[in-house]
């Protein structure tokens, strides 16, 4: 496996479709938060190498045969990609394990086909890309074109690493578009194995890059390039409300709650980190939630019986241990959890508040990490407004048996998507976005694609018209 394989050596970065040798002469390294040891070495990126990417996705899409290829053709080799990257699954889960702590059976079984899916869902848009006919008034006609934006720089997060690289890659390259993306330095082995899964479909030189580096570096080179023209990038936010009313089936809601904090240890941005349960069943709720959290394996991600591997790095391990330090400090009461497990890497225990207020940095700030907010409501007004006090609206889930609750709740909070008696429902059909905070614009359905796209209107005379 080559990532495996890569320990010590220098990762380059990936242009032009080939291995690319670094300008800076600078590298870091990217580490195994099982044990904090050094994976590889990987080539950074300083504004050198970002002039290089962006020239050679610049030569690709104004010279090149991907944005001049049909739809259907540009469609066909994007499903050969998926076929490629079926053909691998086991090593890109394993990447995606050893790189960010993820459950590798997870991976195999959902990031990885998930990442297939999108992919295949914007190959198969590929060729439905059309503008209208205008109807305009006197001796005109016209209509509109949608053409490729150009170039488009990605900056993607580390929580999930394969599936955030085709929630962008996909639409965009399905437009016509070509690409640089700069992954998390925390987790660059799956792009770079993508990127070089890409060259074996040719035809494509320059429409799929990968540079290396920092947020301060290399991202700032990318998003302030002057040759970019469409500027993506994930926003994180996970403070994310869940309601539990009275009336909801409590095994189910309890089941639910753990996962939607606890699963990804934390590290996903509609992770409900806050919990608000209605006071006839919060008692009972709190009782067999403890449970099930003691319950929660901690450990290695590629042992199957684990439920919860390490946080990606030091530096986020050491953030939320000093968030769950505020928890203790503002007044909130820990239930369960609460310290570091193992003797090495960057494990958590599942740590549980209650009492948490509105204005403690536990339940305003984001953790990304396993630690849940439960706070007690009285009324559906109430839960409404705790729900919408937070400067994110990414998610929300509502337990309920009540659709007149359902409707009304699902109609007042303030988030991109509400899941209702049930959480984490993603489809790549789904157009995903937030309010407030939690970005701008939408990623999946066909909502996305629509962001790699210029629309131009032309209008002619209708010649011999009685009108001219």
């Amino acid at each position: 496996m080559e990532g495996m394989e890569a320990r010590h050596r220098l990762l380059r970065h990936w242009i032009e479709s080939r291995g690319y040798d670094f300008a800076g002469g600078k590298e870091f390294k990217t580490r195994d938060p099982r044990t904090g040891d050094v994976i590889a070495n990987v080539a950074e990126a300083d504004k050198a190498d970002v002039d290089l990417a962006v020239k050679a996705a610049r030569e690709a899409f104004d010279h090149g045969p991907w944005p001049r290829m049909s739809g259907y053709e540009r469609g066909r080799i994007l499903h050969k990609y998926a076929d490629l990257i079926e053909q691998h699954i086991e090593e890109l889960a394993a990447l995606d394990g050893i790189d960010a702590g993820k459950l590798f059976a997870f991976g195999k079984a959902v990031d990885i086909p998930g990442s297939i899916r999108m992919l295949r869902y914007y190959a198969s848009a590929a060729d439905k890309i059309h503008g209208e006919t205008l109807k305009l008034n006197g001796a005109y006609q016209g209509y509109t074109l949608k053409e490729s934006i150009g170039v488009v720089g990605v900056i993607i997060p580390w929580n999930f690493p394969s599936m955030m690289f085709f929630l962008k890659v996909s639409p965009a390259l399905a437009a016509g578009c070509t690409v640089v993306v700069k992954p998390a330095e925390q987790t660059p082995l799956s792009a770079l194995f993508y990127a070089k899964l890409a060259k074996e479909l040719g035809k494509g030189d320059g429409a799929l890059n990968v540079v290396n580096g920092f947020g301060l570096t290399a991202g700032a080179a990318l998003t302030s390039h002057m040759d970019v023209d469409n500027r993506d990038y994930a926003i994180r936010s996970n403070k994310q409300p869940m309601i539990i009313f009275d009336d909801a089936n409590l095994d189910m809601a309890v089941g639910l709650a753990s996962a939607a904090v606890f699963f990804n240890k934390g590290e996903i941005c509609v992770a409900g980190s806050r919990v608000y349960v209605q006071e006839g069943i919060y008692d009972e709720f709190v009782k067999k939630v403890i449970e099930v959290a003691k319950g929660w394996v901690v450990g290695d991600p590629f042992d199957p019986k684990v439920n919860m591997g390490p946080q990606v790095d030091k530096v986020q391990y050491e953030r939320v241990l000093k968030y769950i330090e505020y928890g203790k400090r503002d007044g909130a009461t820990l239930l369960t959890g609460g310290k570091p497990c193992g003797e090495k890497g960057y494990y958590i225990e599942p740590t549980i508040f209650a009492d948490v207020k509105e204005d403690m940095k536990i339940a305003q700030d984001e953790i990304f990490g396993p630690v849940k907010s439960l706070i007690k409501f009285k009324t559906i007004e109430e839960a409404i407004e705790r729900a919408n006090c937070t400067k994110y609206g990414l998610a929300a889930g509502i337990l309920t048996n009540d659709i007149n609750i359902a409707n009304r709740v699902s109609i007042s909070v303030r988030a991109g998507t509400v899941w209702i008696n049930c959480y984490f429902v993603f489809d790549a059909d789904a157009p995903f976005g937030g309010y407030k905070m939690s970005g701008f614009g939408r990623d999946q359905g066909m909502n996305a694609i629509e962001k790699y796209l210029q629309v131009k209107s032309v209008i002619t005379p209708i010649y011999n018209s009685p009108w001219l």
